[in-house]
């Protein structure tokens, strides 16, 4: 388990989100709605400030606590994706924006009278490519005005800033891939009045997934964060710390499965015994234990990095690689444990299996994942 000394918070954790049963999770699924009670309650606790430092409200806290209140949040059965965003985009504001720019957005971030909910980053042409994107914005007048398209942006219409990834010079003008590429934070609020339409995408569970169409919008220049064309390295940031607080996270969900199966096959009697009895039953979940505990060391050993301040790209990819098909597996291992049953809505295992079957794509593929350990750790050919 990730955290074993975070005891207090992950009790706290376990607490509030006792409030919110999973009938409530389903509820929000058949109605397409937002667990907006859910996240202001999370908020109104500090959970959501817990990277923030204290001089702008927040607890101070480190990644590994925030990979803590992740994981339980998902072990309890609730849905991480609602939330978890807010954590991994304060990478690139606390690392790389100005004090101005924290003096302005971290307090009201803190308190929930802002949320930082929603990264823009894919184009539907570039994919996993983010280096080819081709989004632009043009410096004008104190203002970027940004053209261009972006899909599989989640929580937009549930966030007051928008993390947003743009092209600022040609790919062919730069010393480098990565080169020309700038960061924003995008204040939401009237977007739609200003040249940005919204269109809901009809996703996977709970996802609240959008495409973007941007039209000469308006971003103050002062919303740039860090330097112009050098926006990759601040978006880095994030990816890695959300790669390594989803891996978080899907450990949560396989000590979910594994709990649910283990708990089930204890009770559930056929032929005169336990189904746990029977080999065939146990040891699929006690292989999802291994594989979950081997994981979650990896999971610590990459927030410890990111905490630091030292380079962690191997390890976030491995821990999310890792995490990923452990809780895939675990999932898979509570599917066939439960029969039938798992396919009945009242029994959730059929819920959380497919949110975490998300994991295994988003948000980096397990090949790409591959292609960047091949290329990367074991100097071998680059692939793409």
């Amino acid at each position: 388990m990730i955290g074993d000394d975070f005891s207090e918070i992950r009790e706290a954790v376990a607490g509030l989100c006792s409030k919110y049963p999973e009938g409530y999770w389903r509820e929000l699924e058949a109605n397409c709605r937002y667990p907006s009670e859910f996240i202001a309650e999370l908020t109104a606790a500090g959970f959501l400030a817990c990277l923030i430092p204290e001089r702008w409200g927040g607890s101070g806290l480190g990644v590994r606590e925030a990979c803590a209140i992740l994981e339980e949040i998902c072990r309890s059965g609730a849905h991480a994706g609602a939330c978890h965003a807010q954590m991994y985009v304060m990478g690139s504001l606390l690392r790389h924006g100005s004090e101005q720019q924290k003096d302005a957005w971290l307090p009201g971030i803190a308190k929930g009278d802002i949320r930082l909910q929603s990264f823009a980053i894919t184009e539907p042409d570039t994919g996993s490519d983010t280096t080819r994107l081709k989004t632009a914005a043009r410096k004008r007048n104190g203002h970027y005005l940004v053209s261009g398209q972006k899909v599989w942006t989640s929580r937009v219409r549930h966030s007051d800033l928008m993390l947003l990834l743009a092209r600022t010079s040609p790919y062919e003008d730069g010393p480098g891939r990565t080169f020309g590429l700038s960061a924003f934070l995008v204040e939401l609020a009237d977007a739609e009045k200003k040249g940005l339409s919204i269109r809901d995408i009809d996703a996977t569970i709970n996802h609240h997934a959008c495409e973007l169409f941007f039209d000469e919008f308006p971003v103050p220049a002062e919303n740039l964060i860090g330097e112009e064309g050098k926006g990759f390295r601040v978006v880095l940031d994030s990816m890695n710390a959300e790669r390594i607080l989803i891996a978080a996270e899907c450990i949560g969900d396989a000590r979910y499965f594994i709990e649910k199966a283990s708990k089930y096959a204890r009770e559930r009697h056929v032929f005169g015994k336990p189904i746990g009895a029977n080999q065939g039953v146990q040891f699929p979940i006690a292989r999802s234990f291994a594989d979950a505990s081997a994981a979650a060391l990896m999971v610590e050993r990459a927030a410890s990095l990111f905490d630091a301040g030292e380079r962690c790209g191997a390890e976030a990819n491995m821990a999310k690689l890792l995490a990923s098909e452990a809780s895939w597996r675990a999932g898979d291992a509570a599917m066939q444990t439960f029969g039938g049953f798992a396919f009945s809505k009242d029994f959730n295992i059929e819920r959380k299996f497919r949110e975490t079957r998300l994991y295994r794509t988003a948000p980096v593929s397990t090949n790409l994942i591959l292609s960047y350990l091949a290329e990367r750790e074991l100097n071998l050919p680059r692939s793409y």
